[in-house]
């Protein structure tokens, strides 16, 4: 059955009201911990809103499309399929991936961005990486793994306090022995 919206009838009372989470809130929720269904649930709820309810993929790609061409970011490779990067098709260039985080380094929500990366050496999916090296807490850094891909990205505070973006994706048979290069590079961004 469709959803309507329309007035309660005359003595409905309330039952339940829930306020949600704000939207820093909620991506935090899904980058400190990888959370992969919230991240397909917000793509899915972007769409919607600005094109128009049911939710679906092509509003949802549209969407950010448009949002990236309103911030004359330009992606021709970039291919979206569910909105948490669980995809054998979708597609971004580390260079695109960049430029993506530098732009949002230089934005009214980087505060709220960056806090919601996981903070190498003491949270979410990075709390158990590099415990102990110099660089612990100080670079903030989203990973992503699927079978044959090892990724990272994000930024670094280096020993000089200049921030750096770092993006590192592995596409290979052995990506997963790619941990200790990975850790290797944000080291060696950091003590540059």
């Amino acid at each position: 059955m469709p959803r309507r919206d329309a007035e309660p009838p005359a003595g409905a009372r309330l039952l339940l009201a829930h306020q949600t989470q704000s939207l820093a809130e909620i991506v935090r929720d899904i980058n400190k911990f990888s959370n992969n269904v919230m991240a397909r649930q917000l793509y899915l709820t972007l769409g919607a809103i600005m094109a128009g309810a049911p939710a679906s993929r092509e509003k949802s790609v549209h969407t950010i499309k448009q949002w990236l061409a309103s911030r004359r970011l330009a992606f021709p490779e970039l291919v979206l399929e569910n909105g948490s990067g669980l995809s054998r098709i979708e597609r971004l260039s580390a260079k695109s991936l960049g430029r993506l985080l530098l732009a949002a380094h230089h934005s009214a929500v980087m505060p709220e961005l960056v806090a919601s990366l996981p903070l190498v050496a003491v949270d979410g999916t990075m709390r158990k990486r590099l415990s102990g090296a110099a660089i612990a807490g100080q670079a903030h850094i989203k990973t992503g793994t699927l079978s044959g891909v090892r990724a990272l990205a994000g930024y670094v505070l280096d020993r000089r306090g200049r921030t750096m973006v770092v993006v590192c994706i592995i596409n290979h048979a052995r990506a997963s022995e790619a941990r200790a290069p990975q850790d290797a590079l944000l080291k060696w961004v950091y003590g540059r």
